[in-house]
């Protein structure tokens, strides 16, 4: 009887383990199919965004993915989170998540942080309108900018934005940036430069600029800018012209000649020196060039046709080269050769603002020859280091 009784308990526990057995691997077989098995589909498209905060918990993250639509179940994710060891491994963030994405996939895609970054541009030499006009049409910014900023305070580079940040810290870190950049850029100035304040630099900088699309012209037109104003030359630039009229919005349209002659604060073709404000936001590499410009004794550019300039350090070879690239243009337009214009008593060909009761009193330096018409106005020599 003993006997009979003890083999009987023992297939009784043998029987009960088994049970057990089939209900773990059951129950395993049940974990691993939810684990790989396909999620949710996306309410929308063929990905939900979901954000996670900075700080959230295992049970914070698993609501906010019920939530938002791409788990099934908190519990089977927290589970799944502690077993692999993920829990401790979840990166706070903007992901988007693919429809179906199976609750391995949500894991993995938290724990590698593959979150979504999004990025705004402002490239060099645009205007501080159209710096607003970038962030108004960032959908994931909200906020408005509280006015216009100040033309130059922006620093043109790509910034990554958060998805909820608001329009008035993306301008504050563009500015910041901007402060940063030119106190090193001023730190690092050469005597060469006229530029006495680093307001000064940007403003220079702003007309660089706006002048020449090809990076490595900067440093030529920064010095055939600092020699202009050396010889007291106004500065004749024609994007200061486009700034007086639209204020950094695109003139969308050529340069009238009622609009050269209007004077504005900033039309260098009427006004001697630096207008009062930059004309755009220029960008390292011209306030580099106007911080530090080569030796040159060029004073005239212009377009040649392939997307640059070519350079003169007469007057007459600049007319000659203006009259060169005026034939360009006409045989772009399908033009005739165009003959010379009878001269006009009083003016001076291709000098568009010159006539002989232009010039001033002022005497140019030594060995500059300055054309008919130019005013002489004064500048700090070259020999004179610009004040720390």
């Amino acid at each position: 009887m003993g006997i009979e009784r003890g083999s009987g308990r023992k297939t009784a526990f043998l029987a009960a383990t088994a049970t057990v057995s089939l209900f773990i691997i059951a129950a395993l077989v049940a974990a691993w199919s939810v684990f790989y098995a396909p999620g949710p589909s996306a309410q929308a498209g063929q990905t939900t965004i979901v954000t996670l905060p900075s700080g959230a918990g295992v049970s914070a993250i698993a609501a906010t993915l019920k939530s938002a639509g791409v788990i099934r179940s908190t519990d089977m994710f927290k589970a799944a989170a502690t077993l692999t060891g993920a829990d401790r491994k979840l990166r706070a963030g903007e992901y988007e998540v693919p429809s179906k994405a199976s609750l391995r996939s949500v894991i993995v895609l938290l724990v590698e942080g593959r979150v979504v970054r999004h990025y705004v541009t402002l490239p060099e030499g645009w205007s501080s309108a159209q710096a607003v006009d970038i962030l108004n049409n960032q959908p994931i910014l909200i906020g408005t900018v509280d006015g216009t900023p100040e033309e130059g305070s922006l620093w043109p580079d790509t910034y990554e934005v958060s998805r909820g940040e608001t329009r008035d810290s993306v301008v504050a870190r563009m500015r910041r940036a901007r402060d940063e950049n030119l106190a090193r850029l001023w730190a690092a100035r050469s005597p060469a430069t006229v530029a006495r304040t680093p307001e000064e630099a940007m403003v220079l900088a702003s007309i660089v600029e706006k002048e020449t699309g090809l990076a490595a012209e900067r440093p030529r037109v920064a010095a055939v800018f600092t020699n202009r104003l050396r010889a007291g030359m106004r500065l004749e630039s024609d994007p200061t012209i486009v700034y007086g009229i639209t204020r950094g919005r695109p003139l969308g349209r050529g340069i009238r000649r009622s609009e050269l002659d209007r004077p504005t604060a900033w039309n260098t073709y009427q006004i001697d020196g630096l207008p009062p404000t930059p004309i755009a936001n220029p960008g390292r590499d011209a306030v580099a060039a106007v911080l530090n410009p080569p030796r040159s004794e060029e004073l005239f550019f212009v377009a040649d046709g392939t997307g640059g300039h070519v350079f003169a350090r007469t007057y007459d070879e600049h007319l000659a080269n203006v009259a060169r690239w005026r034939e360009i243009e006409r045989r772009k337009a399908g033009l005739p050769p165009e003959a010379p214009p009878p001269a006009v008593p009083g003016t001076v060909p291709g000098v568009p603002n010159a006539s002989p009761d232009a010039a001033s009193g002022a005497a140019a330096p030594p060995g500059v020859t300055v054309p008919p018409g130019a005013r002489v106005i004064s500048i700090p020599p070259a020999t004179t280091a610009p004040a720390r």
